[in-house]
């Protein structure tokens, strides 16, 4: 059901880096989660699809969290950085995803 019903080429697009911080490290450890910063445009089926297509995992749920940029100054000139999304993966019991191991393969 999933990945058939999207291009190969758009699931390669949808996830754009893992987000490693503190907080993402305990909402791992905690929950079985991985959070992913995303395409902008992406939804909740094309990226579940995109991480069961990349990782070989069973995905359980998404939930999506849109950041807004913040805004930031040089001298006078004041800027605002681009919003993003983050994606809250929740993975099925006893699997999950080793980014050491899995850039390699």
């Amino acid at each position: 059901m999933s990945t058939q019903q999207f291009s190969q080429e758009r699931l390669m697009k949808v996830l754009l880096a893992p987000q490693i911080s503190e907080k993402a490290t305990y909402v791992a450890e905690k929950n079985d989660q991985v959070i992913f910063r995303v395409a902008t445009d992406a939804t909740k089926p094309e990226i579940k699809a995109a991480v069961e297509m990349m990782f070989k995992v069973n995905v359980n749920s998404v939930q999506v969290s849109c950041v807004k940029g913040k805004v930031k100054r040089s001298g006078r000139i004041i800027g605002r950085r681009n919003d993003w999304k983050k994606a809250y993966v929740c993975l099925a019991a006893g699997q999950e995803i080793n980014f050491a191991t899995s850039e390699q393969g």
